[in-house]
């Protein structure tokens, strides 16, 4: 027997070896890849979300900049009530006639829709639908970044909030509300509601973070 090539690998091996290899090269090109497909699945970045901290309070105090600051809160609180909620507390509801957590936060995005659209000038269109079919990681990331696009516009120069009139157009139809009514309405009716989310998912067994401090708007590490 020739030792020497005894131990060679013959065809039908060589195969199997070519074969292994190739099949061990694609997963690695693949492994970037899937990686990349759960951070986009996963949006919930928190160091590309805005409002985890609240920003730094403007220099001088105008009707302007103490409606932002009243966004920014709003940010903040928001941030905090829907971090790390679970499947289980988005479908809380305390009764069958309430909302439930991910339904409520549904009816912020649309209030942080209408703050956004009355800085940016524009109309709300009323669809008669409140229910938003996005995942609950986007929906949260459309309301902060609507807040924080808000807040930096009313935080600019040359800002009058009487330039910002709250339009709902219903077809043909169009109605006008001076920015006065998004104090008394959208704005705090976001605060409203961030707040029964956090009632909520306490209810649900997934308290708000105890190190969160809504006074000073940051949070201990």
């Amino acid at each position: 027997m020739n030792l020497k090539h005894s131990f060679l690998p013959g065809r039908p091996q060589k195969m199997l070896m070519m074969r292994f290899l190739f099949g061990l090269v694609i997963l690695l090109a693949l492994q970037p890849l899937c990686t990349a497909q759960k951070s986009d699945d996963n949006l919930e970045v928190k160091d590309t979300l805005p409002y985890r901290e609240i920003p730094a309070y403007p220099d001088s105090f105008t009707a302007e900049t103490v409606v932002a600051r009243m966004i920014d809160g709003l940010g903040f609180r928001f941030y905090w009530a829907t971090e790390g909620l679970r499947p289980e507390d988005l479908a809380f509801r305390p009764n069958a006639e309430a909302r439930t957590s991910e339904e409520t936060i549904d009816h912020i995005l649309g209030l942080s829709n209408v703050i956004f659209n009355a800085v940016n000038k524009q109309a709300n269109v009323r669809s008669g639908e409140e229910t938003s079919p996005l995942g609950f990681a986007v929906k949260r990331r459309q309301v902060l970044e609507n807040l924080k696009t808000a807040s930096d516009i009313l935080k600019g120069d040359k800002v009058a909030l009487e330039e910002y009139p709250i339009i709902f157009t219903n077809g043909d139809k169009s109605t006008e509300f001076p920015f006065w009514n998004m104090l008394n309405g959208p704005i705090a009716d976001a605060l409203w509601h961030t707040g029964q989310v956090v009632s909520f998912r306490r209810s649900s067994g997934n308290p708000f973070n105890s190190k969160v401090s809504v006074f000073s708007g940051t949070v201990r590490e």
